[in-house]
């Protein structure tokens, strides 16, 4: 009775032993995507650089030069690529998750397998334009001949939790987007609002200090919001990690969960829905 109890108590979690049992087609599925991803275009995987790049660019005129972010002295575009390189992969993450089950309805519905390894191997394929955006920063730092902070063995905890981030929101994405296929209209869009109101272009200070503490709670919210503030922090020492980034670091964990918890629930009835 106890292992019964015990087994209804995680019945919500993954199997972890299942989705070992399974990694060989996670891989496959990481590594199909990245072949399309790329297959039959000029550039190849040089697409990967093209879009940290323009987002750079764009965010030096408009917020280095024209709006004239307060960057403590650092040049701004070394400042902005801490942001960039993270929210890509969390924006790419996002925006490829929603829509994974969907794009792949024709296996789910002829195969049994963990529907998980769907949307979760979206963050392996990611962790390319991670490492082309992380490539373009170590260039920068080169260039202006400036060395990373001492605390940069920090920056790995962010990322991590950036991936917990991107994982929970697009599992939450990919469950819900069976029921409503609106979403996989909407995820473009919050994704372009994200950008703006996540701290990637600017401190979270420029935005916190002209806020009451409450609201300062609700931005803090916004899991991206303390993880890129800390992530910066950490690499070029500029940001605040203390106040309530905190927060962002619960939000990230209770969003993984709870998408576990609902996607737990959908995948008995995936196969009908899609």
């Amino acid at each position: 009775m106890r292992i019964d109890v015990d087994a209804r108590r995680w019945q919500w979690l993954p199997d972890l032993r299942e989705m070992i049992a399974y990694r060989d087609l996670f891989l496959v599925l990481a590594y199909r995507d990245l072949q399309v991803r790329y297959a039959q275009t000029v550039l190849g995987i040089v697409w990967a650089l093209v879009q940290p790049m323009a987002t750079l660019l764009v965010m030096t005129l408009v917020f280095g030069r024209a709006v004239g972010v307060d960057t403590d002295g650092l040049p701004y575009p070394l400042f902005a690529i801490t942001g960039i390189s993270a929210w890509t992969y969390f924006a790419f993450v996002m925006k490829e998750s929603g829509g994974s089950l969907i794009a792949s309805q024709e296996m789910v519905r002829k195969i049994y397998f963990p529907r998980l390894l769907v949307p979760m191997s979206k963050s392996a394929v990611g962790l390319t334009d991670l490492l082309v955006a992380l490539l373009v920063m170590v260039a920068l730092f080169f260039y202006y001949g400036i060395a990373p902070q001492e605390r940069i063995i920090l920056a790995a905890l962010y990322l991590i939790g950036i991936v917990i981030s991107a994982l929970g929101v697009g599992i939450w994405i990919s469950a819900l987007t069976i029921r409503y296929r609106d979403l996989q209209h909407v995820v473009p869009f919050a994704i372009q609002i994200g950008l703006f109101i996540t701290p990637v272009a600017y401190t979270a200070r420029t935005v916190t200090e002209r806020l009451p503490e409450w609201l300062q709670a609700v931005y803090f919210l916004n899991p991206m919001a303390g993880l890129i503030e800390g992530y910066r922090w950490c690499l070029i020492g500029v940001g605040d990690p203390g106040g309530w980034c905190w927060l962002s670091f619960a939000s990230s964990l209770v969003l993984l969960l709870t998408s576990f918890i609902y996607f737990r629930s959908m995948e008995r009835v995936v196969a009908d829905l899609i």
